[in-house]
């Protein structure tokens, strides 16, 4: 009786083990899909389209990207950045996509691992690369990571902190002194150019972040990957460039272009802006140039309400595009989105608003890319109290940009060695011949070339 007995818990245990072993098995990432042949763009060439996986599809994942890659594509659009794809920390979670709790796994809210790979084939197979959000400045608290104490800031009585100087409640402060926790940092990146063929990261937070760490996590992945990576750090320390990024943020034209629309500075405070920003710029390397990204349209305000409406949101695109450095898109903004877009939330984008916006972003952009005049030429600023007005000329092919700042008509004078000259709009194809005098409407904008 009792070896019956010993033989039927046995067999039961074995069962349940069988059981246990089918219904939870061992999680297997899919194998790299087979590459296109494809070439990521040399960065003066690189027109960037921010995505917000929560807003830009109303399924709020990484197939409703998919879905829109060639309206992506028709803007003129050549490199996409992702918001964090990641899971999402839940301890004293605020739902942000900047709370990292695996930096090796696809949130499922967003898909799953071979969704990221087929949108990255596509992409790839329209010309398009792709680029991750990373996050490296902090954890989730609830991060596997939080089992090292000493991968973290931590302080005089040992307890993990939030990152210095902000109230970032949701998140631990990583150590950087701690050469083990960098190593596993480098491998995690690693992770996503070679199982889902990632064309570069956008590092956030970069200048909260050691230069030497950068420098080495970017001399790590070009030995890594026979890629020509694109690496975007979110800041504007100078250093970026020699740690090996290709660009960072202009955030001070950002804040002077602002000024500018509201009337507190003046065209020429932009110019110098300009010319402070772009000085210190290494050949090969570009200022990241916007309106608008997912911070600005969550906490300040949208394109539509910071510039004054379509025309303004248009104008101020107007300059950001044209004046320099690689321009940047958020989604949304193309369609004159007002309401402020979350990310800590679902809010999708309603497309059918602007249409007539959209098709000037696209002719815009369009033009941009399509110029080596914007891009590599010579430029000449000319002051005046409310219009912006500047040159690109290269060799003897010229583009000219001429926007009224302010919401109100302007008689705007012609400087003198632009009179009488003829040009051809670039958006519609008009002739245009520069007398005196030029009427310009409430941010009404011109961008011209040469004949």
């Amino acid at each position: 009786m009792k070896t019956v007995s010993t033989i039927a818990v046995t067999l039961l245990f074995t069962i349940l083990f069988s059981c246990t072993k089918k219904d939870n098995p061992p999680k297997v990432d899919p194998d790299p899909l087979p590459p296109v042949a494809f070439t990521i763009p040399q960065t003066r060439d690189i027109v960037m389209y921010e995505i917000n996986l929560r807003a830009y599809s109303n399924s709020g994942d990484i197939h409703g990207v998919t879905m829109g890659l060639d309206k992506i594509k028709s803007l003129g659009v050549n490199v996409i950045w992702l918001m964090p794809i990641y899971p999402i920390g839940e301890l004293h979670s605020v739902n942000s996509p900047y709370s990292v709790k695996n930096y090796t796994e696809v949130n499922p809210e967003f898909g799953t691992l071979r969704d990221l790979q087929t949108l990255v084939s596509e992409a790839h197979s329209k010309g398009i690369s792709v680029i991750l959000d990373w996050v490296a400045n902090h954890t989730a608290w609830d991060n596997s990571w939080i089992d090292h104490p000493d991968w973290y800031t931590r302080d005089a009585n040992g307890n993990i902190m939030i990152p210095p100087g902000t109230n970032w409640q949701d998140v631990a402060d990583l150590n950087y002194d701690n050469q083990e926790m960098r190593l596993k940092m480098i491998e995690a990146m690693k992770f996503w150019v070679d199982t889902a063929d990632i064309d570069g990261f956008r590092c956030d937070a970069a200048d909260m972040v050691p230069y030497d760490f950068w420098q080495q996590a970017n001399e790590a992945l070009v030995g890594f990957t026979t890629k020509d990576l694109i690496m975007l750090a979110e800041g504007n320390r100078n250093d970026h460039f020699s740690a090996g990024f290709d660009l960072n943020f202009s955030w001070d034209f950002y804040n002077q272009i602002k000024k500018v629309f509201n009337g507190t500075a003046t065209p020429a405070s932009l110019y110098t802006v300009n010319t402070s920003e772009t000085n210190n710029v290494p050949v090969g390397k570009e200022k990241l140039r916007f309106t608008t990204n997912h911070d600005e349209s969550a906490w300040d305000a949208t394109p539509m309400v910071l510039f004054h409406g379509k025309s303004g949101a248009l104008a101020a695109s107007a300059i950001a595009i044209f004046m320099g450095g690689v321009p940047l898109i958020y989604d949304g903004q193309e369609v004159g989105v007002e309401e402020k877009i979350p990310f800590f939330t679902n809010s999708p984008i309603n497309w059918t608003l602007n249409p007539d916006m959209q098709d000037i972003y696209v002719k815009m952009l369009q033009f941009y890319s399509s110029s080596e005049i914007v891009k590599m030429g010579a430029m000449t600023t000319y002051d005046n109290a409310s219009v912006v007005t500047f040159l690109h000329r290269l060799k003897i092919d010229e583009v000219l940009v001429i926007v009224n700042t302010k919401n109100a008509p302007i008689s705007y004078s012609i400087p003198n060695d632009l009179l009488n000259t003829n040009w051809t709009d670039a958006l519609t194809d008009d002739a245009v011949t520069l007398g005196n005098q030029l009427e310009l409407q409430p941010f009404e904008y011109r961008i011209l070339k040469s004949n």
